[in-house]
Protein backbone atom coordinates (compact mmCIF):
# COMPACT_ATOMS: atom_id res chain seq x y z
CA UNK A 1 0.00 0.00 0.00
CA UNK A 2 1.28 3.53 -0.74
CA UNK A 3 1.66 5.81 2.28
CA UNK A 4 1.75 9.50 3.14
CA UNK A 5 3.01 11.27 6.26
CA UNK A 6 0.17 13.28 7.78
CA UNK A 7 1.20 15.32 10.78
CA UNK A 8 3.81 12.73 11.75
CA UNK A 9 1.49 9.71 11.36
CA UNK A 10 1.88 7.27 8.47
CA UNK A 11 -1.37 6.86 6.54
CA UNK A 12 -1.68 3.83 4.25
CA UNK A 13 -4.12 3.70 1.39
CA UNK A 14 -5.01 1.93 -1.84
CA UNK A 15 -5.37 3.58 -5.23
CA UNK A 16 -7.03 1.53 -7.96
CA UNK A 17 -8.79 2.01 -11.27
CA UNK A 18 -8.95 5.04 -13.51
CA UNK A 19 -11.42 7.79 -14.23
CA UNK A 20 -13.10 10.29 -11.94
CA UNK A 21 -11.87 9.80 -8.34
CA UNK A 22 -13.85 8.52 -5.38
CA UNK A 23 -12.36 8.63 -1.87
CA UNK A 24 -13.59 6.09 0.70
CA UNK A 25 -13.27 6.45 4.50
CA UNK A 26 -14.09 3.43 6.66
CA UNK A 27 -15.74 3.07 10.05
CA UNK A 28 -14.41 2.68 13.59
CA UNK A 29 -12.47 -0.56 14.24
CA UNK A 30 -12.70 -1.47 10.55
CA UNK A 31 -10.32 -0.89 7.62
CA UNK A 32 -10.13 -0.66 3.84
CA UNK A 33 -10.35 -4.45 3.76
CA UNK A 34 -13.31 -4.83 6.10
CA UNK A 35 -15.44 -1.88 5.05
CA UNK A 36 -14.82 -1.67 1.32
CA UNK A 37 -12.80 -4.57 -0.11
CA UNK A 38 -14.62 -7.55 1.36
CA UNK A 39 -18.13 -6.17 0.64
CA UNK A 40 -17.14 -5.59 -3.00
CA UNK A 41 -17.57 -1.80 -2.98
CA UNK A 42 -14.09 -1.09 -4.35
CA UNK A 43 -14.45 -3.64 -7.15
CA UNK A 44 -17.88 -2.30 -8.11
CA UNK A 45 -16.62 1.29 -8.34
CA UNK A 46 -13.55 0.29 -10.36
CA UNK A 47 -15.76 -1.75 -12.70
CA UNK A 48 -17.94 1.34 -13.13
CA UNK A 49 -14.94 3.27 -14.43
CA UNK A 50 -13.93 5.11 -11.28
CA UNK A 51 -10.55 5.74 -9.68
CA UNK A 52 -10.85 4.59 -6.07
CA UNK A 53 -8.71 5.96 -3.23
CA UNK A 54 -9.41 4.27 0.12
CA UNK A 55 -7.38 4.93 3.26
CA UNK A 56 -6.83 3.10 6.50
CA UNK A 57 -7.64 5.80 9.03
CA UNK A 58 -5.02 6.53 11.67
CA UNK A 59 -5.33 3.98 14.46
CA UNK A 60 -6.52 1.32 12.01
CA UNK A 61 -5.31 -1.24 9.47
CA UNK A 62 -1.86 -0.57 8.06
CA UNK A 63 -1.72 3.07 9.18
CA UNK A 64 0.10 4.43 12.23
CA UNK A 65 -1.56 3.82 15.60
CA UNK A 66 -0.75 6.50 18.19
CA UNK A 67 -1.94 5.81 21.74
CA UNK A 68 -2.29 9.50 22.61
CA UNK A 69 -5.86 10.89 22.28
CA UNK A 70 -4.44 14.21 21.13
CA UNK A 71 -3.22 12.49 17.93
CA UNK A 72 -6.88 12.03 16.91
CA UNK A 73 -8.32 15.30 18.21
CA UNK A 74 -9.60 18.29 16.27
CA UNK A 75 -9.46 17.81 12.49
CA UNK A 76 -6.52 15.43 12.42
CA UNK A 77 -8.51 12.54 10.92
CA UNK A 78 -10.18 14.67 8.21
CA UNK A 79 -6.76 16.20 7.53
CA UNK A 80 -5.46 12.70 6.75
CA UNK A 81 -7.97 12.47 3.90
CA UNK A 82 -6.78 15.79 2.49
CA UNK A 83 -3.15 14.61 2.76
CA UNK A 84 -3.94 11.48 0.74
CA UNK A 85 -5.78 13.52 -1.89
CA UNK A 86 -2.86 15.93 -2.14
CA UNK A 87 -0.36 13.11 -2.59
CA UNK A 88 -2.49 11.60 -5.33
CA UNK A 89 -2.84 14.96 -7.07
CA UNK A 90 -6.61 15.07 -6.57
CA UNK A 91 -8.01 18.60 -6.41
CA UNK A 92 -11.66 17.54 -6.17
CA UNK A 93 -13.26 14.14 -5.61
CA UNK A 94 -16.44 12.32 -4.79
CA UNK A 95 -16.35 11.08 -1.19
CA UNK A 96 -18.03 8.39 0.88
CA UNK A 97 -17.57 7.70 4.59
CA UNK A 98 -19.15 4.98 6.71
CA UNK A 99 -19.95 5.41 10.44
CA UNK A 100 -16.83 7.11 11.89
CA UNK A 101 -15.88 7.74 8.27
CA UNK A 102 -19.26 9.37 7.74
CA UNK A 103 -18.49 11.81 10.54
CA UNK A 104 -15.09 12.47 8.95
CA UNK A 105 -16.82 13.08 5.61
CA UNK A 106 -19.23 15.52 7.27
CA UNK A 107 -16.28 17.41 8.75
CA UNK A 108 -14.72 17.65 5.30
CA UNK A 109 -18.03 18.88 3.86
CA UNK A 110 -17.95 21.76 6.31
CA UNK A 111 -14.20 22.44 6.26
CA UNK A 112 -13.20 21.69 2.66
CA UNK A 113 -16.31 21.80 0.44
CA UNK A 114 -14.25 23.01 -2.53
CA UNK A 115 -12.29 19.73 -2.51
CA UNK A 116 -15.44 17.64 -2.81
CA UNK A 117 -18.02 16.94 -5.48
CA UNK A 118 -20.75 14.46 -4.53
CA UNK A 119 -20.70 13.08 -0.97
CA UNK A 120 -22.28 10.04 0.69
CA UNK A 121 -22.68 10.07 4.46
CA UNK A 122 -23.37 6.43 5.29
CA UNK A 123 -23.83 4.61 8.57
CA UNK A 124 -24.47 7.89 10.42
CA UNK A 125 -27.67 9.29 11.88
CA UNK A 126 -29.20 12.31 13.53
CA UNK A 127 -26.47 12.33 16.20
CA UNK A 128 -24.34 14.34 13.78
CA UNK A 129 -26.71 17.28 14.21
CA UNK A 130 -27.97 16.61 17.74
CA UNK A 131 -24.63 16.07 19.45
CA UNK A 132 -23.98 12.32 19.29
CA UNK A 133 -23.71 9.85 22.13
CA UNK A 134 -21.75 12.08 24.55
CA UNK A 135 -18.51 11.76 26.51
CA UNK A 136 -19.84 9.28 29.06
CA UNK A 137 -20.67 6.72 26.37
CA UNK A 138 -17.32 7.27 24.65
CA UNK A 139 -15.49 6.77 27.95
CA UNK A 140 -17.40 3.54 28.55
CA UNK A 141 -16.32 2.26 25.13
CA UNK A 142 -12.71 3.30 25.76
CA UNK A 143 -12.68 1.48 29.10
CA UNK A 144 -14.16 -1.62 27.47
CA UNK A 145 -11.46 -1.57 24.81
CA UNK A 146 -8.78 -1.39 27.51
CA UNK A 147 -10.30 -4.18 29.62
CA UNK A 148 -8.29 -7.41 29.84
CA UNK A 149 -11.36 -9.46 28.95
CA UNK A 150 -14.95 -8.91 27.89
CA UNK A 151 -16.28 -10.75 30.93
CA UNK A 152 -16.47 -7.75 33.23
CA UNK A 153 -17.87 -5.24 30.73
CA UNK A 154 -21.40 -4.38 31.91
CA UNK A 155 -22.33 -1.77 29.30
CA UNK A 156 -23.93 -3.68 26.40
CA UNK A 157 -22.98 -1.18 23.72
CA UNK A 158 -19.39 -0.94 24.96
CA UNK A 159 -19.18 -4.74 25.07
CA UNK A 160 -20.39 -4.92 21.45
CA UNK A 161 -17.74 -2.39 20.37
CA UNK A 162 -15.08 -4.51 22.11
CA UNK A 163 -16.27 -7.70 20.42
CA UNK A 164 -16.21 -6.08 16.96
CA UNK A 165 -12.76 -4.61 17.58
CA UNK A 166 -11.42 -7.98 18.70
CA UNK A 167 -12.63 -9.88 15.66
CA UNK A 168 -10.82 -7.44 13.37
CA UNK A 169 -7.49 -7.72 15.22
CA UNK A 170 -7.30 -4.05 16.18
CA UNK A 171 -4.88 -2.19 18.43
CA UNK A 172 -7.17 -1.68 21.43
CA UNK A 173 -5.17 1.16 22.96
CA UNK A 174 -5.25 3.12 19.71
CA UNK A 175 -9.01 2.67 19.45
CA UNK A 176 -9.44 3.72 23.09
CA UNK A 177 -7.42 6.85 22.33
CA UNK A 178 -9.81 7.68 19.47
CA UNK A 179 -12.77 7.40 21.83
CA UNK A 180 -11.07 9.74 24.30
CA UNK A 181 -10.10 12.31 21.67
CA UNK A 182 -11.84 15.66 21.24
CA UNK A 183 -13.36 15.52 17.76
CA UNK A 184 -16.15 18.04 18.25
CA UNK A 185 -18.28 18.77 15.22
CA UNK A 186 -20.72 21.63 14.77
CA UNK A 187 -23.61 20.03 12.91
CA UNK A 188 -25.30 23.41 12.50
CA UNK A 189 -22.74 24.24 9.81
CA UNK A 190 -24.16 21.49 7.60
CA UNK A 191 -26.96 23.92 6.68
CA UNK A 192 -24.36 25.82 4.64
CA UNK A 193 -23.40 22.79 2.53
CA UNK A 194 -24.11 23.11 -1.19
CA UNK A 195 -22.57 19.86 -2.41
CA UNK A 196 -24.92 17.09 -3.54
CA UNK A 197 -25.26 14.73 -0.54
CA UNK A 198 -26.80 11.30 -0.02
CA UNK A 199 -27.44 10.05 3.52
CA UNK A 200 -27.39 6.25 3.28
CA UNK A 201 -28.24 3.96 6.21
CA UNK A 202 -29.43 0.46 7.00
CA UNK A 203 -33.13 0.37 7.79
CA UNK A 204 -32.37 -1.78 10.84
CA UNK A 205 -29.45 0.32 12.11
CA UNK A 206 -30.37 0.84 15.77
CA UNK A 207 -26.81 1.88 16.65
CA UNK A 208 -27.09 5.25 14.88
CA UNK A 209 -30.90 5.40 14.79
CA UNK A 210 -32.87 7.51 12.30
CA UNK A 211 -31.20 9.92 9.88
CA UNK A 212 -34.18 12.06 8.83
CA UNK A 213 -33.03 15.14 10.79
CA UNK A 214 -29.52 14.79 9.36
CA UNK A 215 -30.78 14.71 5.78
CA UNK A 216 -33.15 17.60 6.48
CA UNK A 217 -30.29 19.70 7.88
CA UNK A 218 -28.34 19.57 4.59
CA UNK A 219 -29.88 21.59 1.75
CA UNK A 220 -31.03 19.28 -1.05
CA UNK A 221 -29.73 16.11 0.60
CA UNK A 222 -31.38 12.80 -0.20
CA UNK A 223 -32.05 10.01 2.30
CA UNK A 224 -31.92 6.34 1.29
CA UNK A 225 -32.41 3.22 3.38
CA UNK A 226 -31.21 -0.26 2.47
CA UNK A 227 -31.68 -3.63 4.19
CA UNK A 228 -29.43 -4.44 7.13
CA UNK A 229 -28.16 -3.03 10.41
CA UNK A 230 -24.99 -1.12 11.23
CA UNK A 231 -22.71 -4.07 10.53
CA UNK A 232 -24.54 -5.64 7.61
CA UNK A 233 -25.95 -2.78 5.50
CA UNK A 234 -22.68 -2.31 3.59
CA UNK A 235 -22.79 -6.00 2.62
CA UNK A 236 -26.11 -5.68 0.82
CA UNK A 237 -26.27 -5.37 -2.98
CA UNK A 238 -28.79 -2.55 -2.48
CA UNK A 239 -26.07 -0.55 -0.70
CA UNK A 240 -23.64 -0.81 -3.60
CA UNK A 241 -26.39 -0.05 -6.12
CA UNK A 242 -27.34 3.10 -4.22
CA UNK A 243 -23.69 4.20 -4.17
CA UNK A 244 -23.19 3.64 -7.89
CA UNK A 245 -26.45 5.36 -8.77
CA UNK A 246 -25.69 8.48 -6.74
CA UNK A 247 -22.14 8.88 -7.95
CA UNK A 248 -23.04 8.17 -11.58
CA UNK A 249 -25.60 11.00 -11.48
CA UNK A 250 -22.74 13.46 -11.31
CA UNK A 251 -20.71 11.92 -14.13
Amino acid sequence: MPTVDSGGVTISYVAEGSGSPVVLVHGFASSVQGNWRAPGVIDALVAAGRRVIALDCRGHGESGKPHDPEAYSGTRMPDDVVAVMDQEGIDCSDLMGYSMGGAIAASLLVGHPERLSRVILSGVGDGLVTGGRGRRASEAIASALESETRAGIKDARARAFRAFAEQNGNDMLALAAIQRSSRTFDGVKLRNVRNPVLVLIGEGDVLVGPADALAAAIPGAKLAKVPGDHLTAVLQPEFTRAVLSFFSAGA
